[in-house]
């Protein structure tokens, strides 16, 4: 089931759109605190996101940029303001279609099917993101979002983050973060592990993450 976040401080309007998408089998969600919108998205990892211009603290171009930064997911702008220029900023902030207020449901559903089928077209429905405490991994790039530092991971790094990341709470043995960095457990030294999850931890200090992978000693290691 696709997962569609509305972003949208009007809450009569939001509620309206949200009961027409729930009747075509969608699932919906909405922020409320639209200070931090950013940790929300993370958090809710939406597979489409309806986007108001207007919104409290900073406007639906700036949240969409930030978006931008860290996932591909389609976002579609509604608002009240239909200059070219805004529909031009929508389109070079990163958005996928424009939707002029007051508009039809079924216009606006057919829009939010189109663009689901063009982007996940191959049933790729597995979420782009993995948030933890505010560390985003993105799925597509490979790379590591923390306080507004984006690291390059390397493959080593960005598997072991993502093992990690989806057991979040769990210890991850040595011997089975060795199989999905080398797809076998024999014939690499466990000294290897251990220089590149120390490695790993060092970057992450870098942008604020300090004790981020935690060891549990003669078990493994884990996100707490």
């Amino acid at each position: 089931m696709y997962k569609i976040l509305i972003i949208e401080d009007d809450r009569a309007l939001c509620d309206n759109v949200k009961e027409g998408i729930i009747k075509w089998g969608f699932d919906t969600v909405s922020i409320e605190n639209f200070e931090n919108i950013l940790e929300e998205f993370a958090k809710l990892n939406p597979h489409l996101v309806l986007m108001d211009i207007n919104l409290p603290h900073f406007d639906g171009f700036y949240w969409c940029k930030k978006i931008r930064n860290m996932s591909k997911v389609p976002i579609i702008f509604l608002s009240s303001r239909d200059s070219n220029m805004d529909i031009i900023m929508a389109v070079n902030m990163g958005g996928d279609d424009f939707v002029t207020k007051p508009f039809s449901m079924d216009i606006l559903l057919a829009k939010i099917q189109a663009i689901l089928r063009r982007t996940y077209s191959y049933g790729e429905n597995e979420g782009q993101i993995i948030e933890c405490d505010g560390a985003i991994l993105n799925i597509n790039d490979g790379t590591l979002t923390y306080d507004n530092k984006k690291i390059e991971l390397t493959k080593n790094e960005f598997k072991i983050l993502q093992l990690l990341m989806k057991n979040r709470g769990k210890i991850i043995s040595r011997d089975r973060i060795m199989r999905v960095l080398w797809e076998s457990e024999y014939f690499i030294s466990e000294n290897t592990l251990t220089v590149n999850v120390n490695r790993l931890r060092k970057r992450l200090e870098n942008v604020g993450l300090k004790d981020f992978i935690v060891t549990k000693k003669s078990q493994g290691y884990m996100i707490p």
